[in-house]
């Protein structure tokens, strides 16, 4: 038994030879997966960065909505 036919070889090729999803989509709703695939590129490529600019935005907008909400109620004693 060669290397090339270790059942990792195997999977790692079956895997590499996976077309996904695309195979089976109806041509009409290709645009829109085109879209997904997109978003999915996006996500390998830019995924951490992207989450961590995110979950800084939303730190800072709950951060600004708790001081207003603060502000409001210390006015109204």
């Amino acid at each position: 038994m060669s290397a090339d036919d270790s059942p990792e070889a195997v999977a790692e090729e079956s895997m590499q030879q996976a077309g996904g999803l695309g195979e089976i989509i109806p041509e009409p709703l290709m645009p829109a997966w085109r879209q997904v695939e997109k978003v999915q590129a996006f996500r390998r490529t830019h995924g951490e960065t992207y989450v961590g600019a995110l979950e800084l935005l939303t730190a800072l907008a709950l951060t600004a909505g708790y001081v207003w909400w603060l502000l409001i109620f210390l006015e109204l004693l």
